[in-house]
């Protein structure tokens, strides 16, 4: 029975994680190439100052989500890094957006 066990806790884990493989710093490293970027539109800004953060991709349950793009107020001493899918060997490598002090 514990050997049964095992083999169904093994196959589920590796059906799981097929296709991604979770690196450091948050990073998925996923086989699969992501998607087109979707168009969005968008209208006139909240309020003055604000920027839109375009819609992405994101690795989640083992295949790709898109998440809508958003307006944003500006952070004083920051900039935003847009959310990108890079080329790493057999894979991509997910980075998400995220603000970086200047």
């Amino acid at each position: 029975m514990k050997l049964i066990f095992a083999a169904v806790a093994a196959l589920t884990l590796s059906a799981a994680l097929s296709g991604c493989v979770v690196t450091p710093a948050g990073y998925a490293v996923v086989t699969e190439a992501p998607p087109a970027v979707q168009v969005e539109t968008f209208g006139v800004a909240p309020s003055p100052g604000y920027f839109w953060i375009a819609g992405s991709y994101n690795w989640v349950g083992g295949r790709y989500v898109w998440e809508r793009g958003h307006w944003q107020a500006p952070r004083p001493g920051y900039r935003w890094r847009a959310h990108v899918w890079r080329r790493e060997g057999r894979g991509w490598r997910e980075e998400g957006g995220r603000w970086e002090r200047m």
